[in-house]
């Protein structure tokens, strides 16, 4: 009978494959047969003859580089035109370069929800979190690379700060009353075609780094009992839908972007990096999978109480939070996609005051109530005063970055602590108090306290961004309205998901497994062999009978 479950188990999987494969062969030939490569740019300019070295040395580097250096026909006499191409080009290689690096700074952000999210929970567990948060990243980029990037800028229209390339120049629409809605792209799919450009695939790592991010604050709010294979398929659902389409409503041109264009809503929904298209679709995304998979076993007594299970590691979860703080530096200034705007040192220091005031008010708060300064939630203090800020960031004083890295250092004790006792949500990490929560106050925050000072001509309105309090009420209206939005695609969305899924092929472990630790019996490996025993593979090889973990050497870890 075991057997024969298995053979079921396994042709189940062996079907979903096949059809998936089929799908991406169907997807891949008409992506192909529709969309053309674009012909190849008109050949440069013969390069200047090399200027001869320098006679002397040049430790201050003010002698270095000249007329010289500037590409033109005749070498060393650039004409007005060859200076001023040299100039634009130059231009968009250091918006390039900027929107890159920024890129790999987000990208290592991974590290940083890894070691937190791994260092609240239990010792049992850290190959399996560790796993779905190191495994999202090349899931979640295939699937962005397959159809995601494509569904979310494929109607964007031209890239300003690289060229103006208007390559991503396809978005589906509908027309109501008499104004047209932009639902999702419909180019860009396998980065094909005419897509085959350098300020489109520095777009796209710089998108996809993001996407990454939004797909992993779910891996620390379902921890501890989510099947390996069910994750899999979660993270590419998000990163081929969900995301894309609420990401192309805000930022690749769609509907809620032109709020202010078409119903003269302020500069429609404003999220200058992402408090509610990355960290509040994230939060809403692991609360409904929250509710879907149920709480951890012990979580809550009979009455409803909850029971405190801390996390095995402190100091790894503070080692990971610096780590996000330090990519968030690419995260908010690099949104500007460049490196000219001188605004990024305003966005920079707005981003460090929010997450210090995150993480004081969030120690007060903690110590005022309870008598001790928590750890776990002044990281948590410090995470939401960053994901708070990362919306506003680039359009309030530094004064007013402050007030909402603190009212989100509050905040986000408040709402760990209702979420798990009022709706009964086992969170591990507090993913859903961070992220959810504080990414819907930080648009709204933005629809208060945004100055007036940046963003002129912002999705197409003429115009600087000011919220409620400098004279903006549309503004605010417009924060509202995507906030709303946000929450009713995502929940529905993802619990629809979620709950299909558990029907058919179940999300959770075993209560046996779960009992015994999900690293052995979904991974096969143990995260601290020295510590919990050899692994035995007794899962992993289709062994029926769990083997208990040996813990004689410390068994307080593993609990």
């Amino acid at each position: 009978m075991t057997d024969l479950r298995a053979i079921v188990r396994t042709l189940r999987w062996r079907i979903a494959a096949a059809l998936v494969v089929a799908c991406l062969l169907a997807v891949g030939g008409w992506v192909f047969a529709q969309d053309k490569p674009a012909a190849p740019a008109a050949p440069a300019a013969p390069a200047a003859a090399p200027a001869p070295p320098p006679s002397k040395p040049d430790p201050a580097g003010t002698a270095t580089g000249g007329i010289g250096d500037v590409t033109a026909k005749t070498a060393g006499k650039p004409t007005l035109e060859e200076v001023a191409d040299f100039a634009g080009h130059n231009r968009v290689s250091i918006n390039v370069m900027w929107t890159l690096l920024t890129g790999f700074l987000v990208m290592f952000m991974q590290a940083g929800f890894a070691l937190v999210e791994t260092g609240f929970t239990r010792a049992k567990n850290v190959a399996h979190t560790m796993m779905m948060n190191f495994m999202i990243y090349a899931i979640g980029m295939t699937g962005y690379w397959i159809m995601g990037f494509a569904l979310q800028m494929g109607g964007l229209g031209t890239i300003s700060t690289m060229g103006g390339t208007g390559l991503l120049d396809s978005e589906f629409t509908i027309s109501l009353f008499g104004k047209d809605f932009g639902l999702f792209g419909m180019k860009g799919f396998f980065l094909a075609g005419s897509t085959y450009d350098v300020a489109v695939f520095a777009l796209f790592l710089f998108q996809m780094v993001f996407m990454d991010t939004a797909a992993t604050i779910p891996t620390g709010a379902m921890a501890e009992r989510w099947k390996f294979s069910s994750f899999v398929v979660f993270g590419f659902f998000l990163s081929m839908f969900t995301y894309p389409i609420f990401a192309n409503w805000v930022w690749g041109g769609g509907w809620l972007s032109q709020l202010g264009k078409n119903f003269g809503l302020g500069h429609g929904h404003v999220d200058f990096a992402g408090s509610s298209v990355v960290h509040m679709v994230g939060g809403v995304t692991a609360l409904a999978g929250a509710m879907v998979l149920g709480p951890r076993i012990g979580k809550y007594n009979k009455d409803g109480s909850a029971n405190p299970i801390p996390g095995h590691n402190i100091p790894m979860g503070v080692l990971g939070c610096f780590i996000l703080a330090f990519g968030w530096f690419g995260f908010n200034p690099g949104s500007t996609l460049a490196g000219g705007d001188l605004r990024i040192s305003v966005i920079a220091v707005n981003t460090m005051l929010a997450s210090a005031s995150g993480a004081i008010f969030a120690m007060f708060y903690m110590w005022g109530k309870y008598g001790k300064p928590d750890p776990s939630m002044m990281v948590n203090g410090m995470l939401a005063g960053l994901v708070a800020i990362t919306a506003p960031c680039g359009f309030v004083s530094s004064f007013w970055a402050f007030v909402i890295g603190a009212v989100s250092g509050v905040l986000v004790c408040w709402a760990a602590v209702f979420i798990e006792t009022v709706m009964r949500v086992d969170d591990p990490v507090g993913a859903i108090a961070v992220h959810g929560v504080n990414g819907a106050w930080g648009v709204l925050s933005l629809g208060l306290f945004a100055d007036g000072t940046y963003g002129d001509g912002f999705n197409g309105v003429e115009g600087t961004v000011r919220g409620l309090f400098y004279g903006g009420a549309s503004q605010f209206a417009a924060q509202i309205i995507g906030t709303i939005t946000c929450f009713a695609f995502i929940f529905s969305a993802s619990w629809v998901f979620f709950k299909a899924y558990d029907v058919v092929f179940g999300m959770r472990v075993s209560p046996e497994v779960e009992m015994e630790g999900l690293d052995v019996p979904e991974m096969g490996a143990h995260g601290y062999p020295e510590i919990q025993g050899p692994a035995t593979l007794v899962h992993a090889m289709g062994g029926s009978t769990p083997k208990p973990p040996a813990m004689a050497m410390a068994p307080e870890r593993s609990r």
